[in-house]
């Protein structure tokens, strides 16, 4: 198949860290480079940037990013870009009136970029491409938790709604977004459960925890870890809150002694700014536990699998959370997850199994949920669970071909029946 993937924010070759750039960025460029590995050619389609960007960059065997002029050749935030789909709309049907470039397929991702293929597809002449949509986020959810403090543009819900109706198939990268989906009026014939995806080869168990750079951790101590931007719904204050509680659990007939180390937000060399961090900071001063919180700052990549081999127990705790990378990541690496009953954490961490889900915003809750984890056995055995769960249903290779039946399912149903002609009789009617 040619397969078109829109992604008119989160290009998969950003440097993570931004704003704008995370999840659905690394979500793009797996998905495309394991659907090229698998002999498809894929084209990801996203807004140009930059003024001096090649107008196509291979990515991978099989897959091109190609950058499309919509709106001001500048990193502009994603909610400011609604103005600009339908010119990335028109610039997606002049690449698809090119029968070099034509797609048996497009899958936009974000609703933004649906709105621009949908309008690509009533653009472009010849047989109709189908448009299937993931989400990622609903504005609908975020409308809910965020309140007055949503930037989403005006409309953004209304917008989702009539998307669910106009693209052929709705993939969802949970059940809680399924629901949601059905609260905003999608055809249930439409919609699909494809979850995101973890580089099993990248992130793999190590059985001997390694030294994160600078650790100076005494013997004895639990290690609490979370990943991810410094936004206030993504709950790191609730875990502060926890570590507070937890001066007074007891493990063993002693005190239980635990430290949070936090990944994520500006460079190290820009904490002291941050908003949040100093918010954060604040926090853990007047709870007493400032001396057990380390803020590490961003980090690449390639950092993340040694900063969870470094850790005895990740902990997620968004209010909410549309998919979330970082479980499945903690997973892959045998590490247990203390995470907020929320969105895809409800697919991604069993409770008991895997790890401890916990009602979000909750401190009381979550402290609980560690001093539980305070056992190595207890650990040792979720986490080995959550690896066995991960190499069963979240390797990419899996995604990506489950991907794929998707399209090729619709592909089939989109085809026109042949009308075979009833056979001729002979000399007419006896």
């Amino acid at each position: 198949m040619r397969i078109a993937m829109v992604s008119e924010h989160a290009s998969p070759l950003a440097t993570l860290g931004g704003a704008d750039a995370g999840g659905q960025n690394v979500h793009v460029a797996a998905l495309a480079r394991h659907l090229g590995a698998a002999g498809h050619h894929v084209d990801v389609y996203t807004r140009r940037d930059d003024p001096d960007l090649p107008e196509r960059v291979p990515l991978a065997p099989g897959v091109d990013v190609v950058h499309v002029t919509a709106g001001p050749a500048r990193p502009l935030p994603k909610d400011d870009l609604l103005p600009f789909m339908d010119a990335l709309g028109d610039g997606l049907a002049r690449a698809w009136s090119d029968p070099r470039h034509r797609p048996d397929v497009a899958h936009a991702h974000f609703w933004m970029s649906g709105l621009a293929a949908v309008r690509a597809r009533a653009l472009t002449t010849g047989p109709r491409v189908p448009v299937v949509q993931t989400f990622h986020a609903l504005g609908s959810v975020k409308r809910r938790h965020q309140g007055a403090a949503d930037t989403s543009p005006p409309g953004r819900v209304e917008l989702e709604a009539g998307l669910c109706h106009e693209v052929d198939v709705v993939v969802a990268t949970c059940h809680d977004e399924v629901d949601e989906l059905y609260r905003l009026g999608a055809p249930r014939g439409r919609l699909r459960v494809v979850p995101c995806g973890v580089d099993l080869d990248e992130f793999q168990p190590d059985d001997e925890p390694a030294a994160a750079p600078g650790d100076g951790r005494p013997p004895g101590r639990l290690r609490l870890l979370t990943v991810g931007r410094l936004v206030e719904r993504k709950g790191v204050g609730t875990v502060v809150e926890a570590l507070a509680l937890l001066r007074s659990a007891r493990h063993r007939g002693g005190p239980l002694d635990v430290e949070l180390a936090v990944a994520g937000g500006p460079p190290a060399t820009g904490l002291g700014t941050d908003p949040e961090v100093r918010r954060l900071r604040a926090l853990a001063d007047r709870l007493g536990v400032a001396d057990r919180v380390r803020f590490l700052g961003a980090v690449g990549h390639d950092d993340v699998p040694p900063l969870l081999h470094a850790a005895d127990v990740v902990v997620c705790a968004p209010w909410y959370e549309p998919f979330g990378i970082v479980p499945l990541e903690a997973a892959a690496c045998g590490r247990p997850v203390v995470g907020s009953a929320v969105g895809g954490l409800l697919d991604t961490v069993v409770d008991g199994e895997t790890g401890l889900l916990v009602r979000p915003r909750d401190a009381a809750a979550l402290a609980r949920a560690v001093q539980r984890l305070a056992d190595p056995g207890l650990r040792a055995r979720l986490g080995a669970g959550a690896r066995t769960r991960a190499e069963r249903l979240y390797g990419w290779p899996t995604v990506a071909a489950r991907t794929a039946d998707v399209y090729a399912d619709l592909l089939r149903a989109s085809r026109p029946a042949v009308v075979r002609p009833a056979p001729l009789t002979v000399g007419g009617p006896r």
